[in-house]
This record gives C-alpha cells, sequence and structure tokens, in this order.
C-alpha cells in the first residue's frame, strides 16, 4: 500500500497526539502502528507498562491476556489497576485504563490461563506480535513454541528483585526461547520484586515491540539483555541458534 493509498489513514486528532514520535519516523512509520495488532499476554508488572505505552503510542488493536484478579500485593508494580479495583479481574481493569488513555484504540481482552499449545496458538493467530509479561515459564515456552509455529514475533522479558532480562524471538532469523533456555528454569510462585524494575524492563518490551513494527533501529534479535537496579547497568549478550533446538532447530 502506498502512501498516498494512505492519505487520511490519521486523523487530524492523531496527527497532534503522535505528533512528537512522528517527528522521530514518520507518518508511514505510524500508519504502520495504527494498523498493527499486539498481544499482551500477561496484565501485571510488566503487561502494565507495556501496555500503557504500546496504547499511547497508537498500536491498533492489544489483546490483553490475563487470567488472575487484582489482589493488594500487586499494587507496588501493577500500574494498570488501583486500589478500587481490588477484586476485579486484571483485564476489565486494564480495558478500562487503556480506553481512558486511548480511544483510538480498540482493546480487545481474553481471561484465560493459556495451559496448552494450542491455547498459546490461539492468541498468537490474532496478531502480529506477541508480548510476554509472564511470571512463569511454562507459559512462556508454550507462547514460544506457539509464535515459531506461526513465525510470529515474540518479545519476551523477565524480571525478579531489582534484575531484568529481555530479548526478541524473530523465528529462524534468531534463537528462540528454548535455544536460549535449554532447561526450564526453577519456577516461584511468588518471587520478591521492586515496583520500577518491571516499569524500566516494560519500557524497553514496547520499545522493541515499536522498533519491530515500523522497522526503526535495532532490535534485540539475537541479543540478550541485562538489568542490574542494583548498579543501575545494563549488559548485552551475544545469543545463537542452537541446531539442536526442539523447537526451532529445523525449518518446517
Amino acid at each position: 500500500m502506498t502512501s498516498k493509498e494512505n492519505k487520511g489513514l490519521l486523523t487530524k486528532e492523531e496527527l497532534e497526539r503522535y505528533d512528537r514520535q512522528i517527528r522521530v519516523w514518520g507518518i508511514e512509520a505510524q500508519e504502520k502502528i495504527k494498523r498493527a495488532k499486539v498481544a499482551v499476554v500477561g496484565a501485571g508488572g510488566l503487561g502494565s507498562p507495556v501496555s500503557y505505552y504500546l496504547a499511547a503510542a497508537g498500536v491498533g488493536s492489544l489483546l490483553i491476556v490475563d487470567s488472575e484478579i487484582i489482589e493488594t500485593s500487586n499494587l507496588n508494580r501493577q500500574i494498570l489497576h488501583w486500589t478500587s479495583d481490588i477484586g476485579r479481574p486484571k483485564v476489565e481493569s486494564a480495558k478500562e485504563k487503556l480506553e481512558k488513555l486511548n480511544p483510538n484504540v480498540t482493546i480487545k481482552v481474553v481471561r484465560k490461563k493459556i495451559e496448552s499449545l494450542d491455547d498459546a496458538i490461539e492468541i498468537a493467530r490474532e496478531v502480529d506480535i506477541v508480548v510476554d509479561c509472564l511470571d512463569n515459564w511454562a507459559t512462556r515456552f508454550l507462547l514460544n513454541e506457539a509464535c515459531v509455529k506461526l513465525r510470529k514475533p515474540l518479545v519476551h522479558a523477565g524480571v525478579r528483585e531489582l534484575y531484568g532480562q529481555l530479548t526478541v524471538v524473530k523465528p529462524y532469523e534468531g534463537p528462540c526461547l528454548r535455544c536460549i533456555f535449554p532447561k526450564n528454569p526453577p519456577e516461584e510462585s511468588t518471587f520478591p520484586i521492586v515496583g520500577p524494575v518491571p516499569g524500566v524492563i516494560g519500557a524497553l518490551e514496547a520499545l522493541e515491540v515499536l522498533k519491530l513494527i515500523t522497522g526503526h533501529g535495532e532490535t534485540l534479535v539475537g541479543k540478550l539483555l541485562f538489568y542490574d537496579g542494583y548498579r543501575n547497568s545494563f549488559d548485552i549478550v551475544k545469543v545463537e541458534r542452537r541446531p539442536d533446538c526442539p523447537v526451532c532447530g529445523r525449518r518446517p
């Protein structure tokens, strides 16, 4: 589709709303953002800043997936949810806040726990990009496998204490999560976390999504970023595909 054919895709209000970022990457990139469909899986500590920034940036359609209700212990970091939301489903709270933030964005929600590969494929099939905002590895690996099967990009992040990590999976162009983590890391039902840490890492996840959509900048495909909040430092290491990876080792 040419720029001429796209004329008028952005309204006058949207041109004003997104003016500062249009100055970075131009109108055609902003039109790509408006056409994009992104799934944010997890509406908690990571999902809150990811959803806020993607909605604010004008991503055309956001699919928010979460099965949980809001608890008091969520509120030190899950900034989509307020004290008055305690006891509500997270997806309902998220939809309400995001629609108020940007009424130009379509917010769809699925209140469901992803428990099988079929569940993960059902979510990934609806969108262009999937964002891992989860707190458990079992579901992450299901999303990873679904995205590889469907050749959809997956933006992964994880946080604990004052630490965070981030990478981008672009199937068959770089390693998938199973390449990087051949063995399942240990699961924690309740882990320590300081609120600003998922804010930092979630904002970076949102930025990676926008770079994937617009083609502006270099993404973290083939790289694993580590954040150390104790030292306030970032380190990036190169990661590679494994030929023996059971998920992406061979092209289908």
